[in-house]
């Protein structure tokens, strides 16, 4: 019988995998927390801290069941800090003659376990099996082959396939409502704090893996409460933080998943795209623990509600993955608009007069999180209007964030967000002045800068770089024509040269707004 080590990364936490479902006496399941995935980036502490303990939970709960488990702690004696120098000194130490690994999510991980296959299938009588994560809706080349031929990737015609092939909030061939999508209900802004609720936490005490990170000298983003650790970190925290979402959470999800109050971070939001990133729980099942939950409850939950949350899995987060698989290597390097700036100081400390962009980045430094609509059209805004080096954004997104995991941060911010990819994922640029974000939120009520005016010492800085944007790439532009009209209306601006001026004294000046 072959003597087999099963590799286990930080974000395959899935106790429903296949491998678990008996107990195997000849594998052993390895699970790493190295200095390799601490420091690729500057993660946020939280981040850091939430891999750690989802992993170690993970390995004790499969041990109690009996698998076999060899666990690298940060600070074990015997940690290379390095995947692959770890592997095989494991092999040669054990005796192993067989290597097991569930396909990366990150292209990163999948070339590195590519090229020590071909040194482990070089050895005599050494074997390779490489499973899935069995965790998506889709296998990794569904998306590019669902749009072959096809010069952008639709994410409404996949999103109404995967209702479809899954029979989620479906009446046979047709939506269970007649409508498949309800983004138009989406879009409120909260005008009553009152009808906040506290999100669900799991308050834990993790000063000794702090201590452990920092002794180790792992460089690190953000704040944490170390006696108060509020993320789920287990299968059934997961699940716990599932069951408050549809009971407490759900029936105001959809009418103000858009909008931004800063009097709380995470609004209705589930918070639970950390559980599902790390595999802890599988998107399907949480799109029907939903779905069934609202069956239930149509009487009190509208289906807006509903759908708009389904649409974020098994549209958006499916759809994200597929484009990321479709595009690498190549995706990360796409800049259409050959961006050069550097990042503000302020990303990194929240201290600026913006009082929008001060909230997202304090929240985010704060929570290790920010929902959607303040990394596209706060955070991700600003970086697009004021030309900021796609490659700076990745990085602040993919640290700063609990749930950032390459394939979904990459193809939302180079390009939902930034339009790097010239139109891959979006039709046209997400980009606004104040009028959006005020009418979104209550950021504006209290700002330094005047919402209203594009010119003078308080103008709002999103009015004026918003118009610069248009004016500076009006080449690559002019023809999309989902933006024909911003072109029309500024041409007929009388005030356009001065508003251009503001914007550029802004940009002069940028580490002072």
């Amino acid at each position: 019988m072959k003597k087999i080590l099963r590799l286990i990364l930080g974000d395959q936490l899935n106790s429903n995998h296949s491998w678990f479902s008996e107990i195997d006496k000849n594998a052993t399941y390895l699970i790493m927390e190295m200095m390799q995935e601490a420091e690729y980036t500057n993660h946020h502490i939280q981040k850091v801290v939430g891999f750690f303990l989802a992993m170690r939970n993970f390995a004790e709960s499969i041990e109690r069941q009996g698998h076999k488990v060899i666990y690298f702690s940060l600070d074990d004696q015997d940690n290379s800090q390095k995947l692959e120098e770890n592997i095989l000194k494991l092999i040669d130490r054990h005796g192993f003659d067989r290597f097991e690994y569930q396909l990366p999510d990150e292209y990163r991980l999948d070339q590195l376990l590519l090229e020590l296959t071909k040194k482990l299938e070089s050895k005599k009588s050494f074997s390779v099996r490489v499973v899935d994560t069995e965790h998506f809706l889709t296998e990794r080349g569904f998306l590019k082959d669902f749009f072959k031929g096809k010069k952008t990737y639709l994410m409404e015609t996949f999103y109404r396939s995967m209702r479809s092939k899954h029979d989620v909030l479906m009446d046979g061939k047709e939506p269970l409502t007649g409508k498949w999508n309800y983004d138009h209900e989406n879009r409120n802004k909260l005008k009553d704090p009152l009808l906040l609720v506290k999100p669900k936490t799991f308050s834990k005490d993790v000063n000794t893996v702090v201590n452990m990170i920092r002794s180790k000298g792992v460089k690190t983003i953000g704040e944490i409460d170390e006696k108060n650790f509020d993320w789920p970190i287990s299968r059934e925290e997961s699940m716990e933080a599932l069951k408050y979402f549809c009971e407490k959470l759900l029936f105001r999800f959809g009418e103000y998943q858009d909008a931004m109050y800063d009097g709380d971070s995470f609004l209705f939001h589930s918070r639970l795209s950390f559980a599902m990133n790390v595999k802890m729980i599988s998107p399907l099942e949480v799109v029907e623990y939903v779905e069934k939950y609202w069956l239930r409850h149509q009487d009190a939950i509208d289906v807006a509600q509903v759908e708009g949350f389904i649409r974020q899995i098994i549209g958006w987060r499916e759809y994200m993955r597929g484009v990321y698989w479709a595009e690498m290597p190549g995706f990360a390097k796409l800049n259409f608009f050959d961006h050069k700036r550097k990042l503000p100081q302020f990303f990194w400390t929240g201290k600026t007069k913006m009082n929008c962009l001060k909230h997202a980045i304090e929240g985010s430094l704060k929570s290790a999180y920010a929902h959607h609509i303040q990394r596209l059209m706060v955070t991700g805004n600003f970086m697009l209007l004021a030309g900021i080096d796609p490659d700076e954004v990745d990085q602040w997104y993919l640290g700063i964030y609990i749930d950032a995991i390459e394939w979904v941060e990459i193809t939302n911010t180079r390009g939902m967000s930034q339009f790097a990819d010239g139109g891959i994922v979006g039709t046209k640029p997400y980009v606004s002045s104040a009028n959006y974000i005020d009418k979104m939120s209550n950021y504006c009520e209290s700002c330094f800068y005047k919402k209203n005016q594009k010119i003078g010492d308080r103008a709002c800085p999103f009015n004026s770089l918003y118009w610069h944007f248009y004016a500076r790439n009006e080449e690559k532009l002019s023809k999309n024509p989902r933006i024909g009209m911003a072109y029309r209306t500024l041409a007929k601006m009388k005030d356009a040269e001065a508003i251009l001026k503001q914007a550029e004294d802004y940009l002069n000046q940028i580490e002072k707004l």
